[in-house]
């Protein structure tokens, strides 16, 4: 878990891996420095990190960096969000990425999360909030739209 102990180290890791530590999700400024999260380390090196925030019985995932692809740590990570969640009460699990984002796209929906919304031309509008967002992201591909993900989440008196 993030900590008063560990919070500068992740701010770091967060401005290097992001840019900064704001983020711009469907047009809100999120402050990173104030969400909670969860962190893998390899010695005193993060190697993973998942923030996420909790309102109104949703846990939104704010951010998922994994530096070792293929060993575990992002679906750890998601695991124990998802364990979150419901002890928090929530009712679901939502995230948003990018249309260039291919890989987690896969990632997250082998991981049971669903397309639940397409936010069209999106980054335009977050560009003139955050100048520094590119035109092109992974694969060249032109960085343009927000797709979001969710997991419903189901209590134990849920299910019958």
């Amino acid at each position: 878990m993030i900590s008063r102990q560990n919070r500068e180290k992740v701010n770091s890791f967060i401005k290097e891996h992001w840019f900064s530590t704001d983020i711009i999700i469907r047009g809100s400024v999120i402050d990173m420095t104030k969400v909670e999260g969860l962190i893998v380390l390899d010695n005193s090196d993060i190697i993973g990190l998942l923030t996420y925030t909790i309102c109104d019985k949703i846990c939104e995932i704010t951010s998922l960096n994994s530096l070792i692809e293929g060993k575990g740590i992002g679906t750890s990570l998601i695991n124990k969000v998802i364990n979150i969640a419901k002890e928090n009460g929530c009712n679901k699990i939502i995230l948003v990425t990018t249309n260039d984002n291919i890989d987690a796209i896969r990632f997250y929906q082998k991981r049971g999360f669903d397309l639940a919304g397409f936010y069209h031309n999106s980054l335009d509008i977050s560009r003139k909030m955050k100048p520094s967002i590119p035109l092109f992201g992974n694969y060249n591909i032109p960085l343009k739209h927000e797709i979001e993900f969710e997991m419903i989440l189901l209590n134990e008196r849920d299910v019958e």
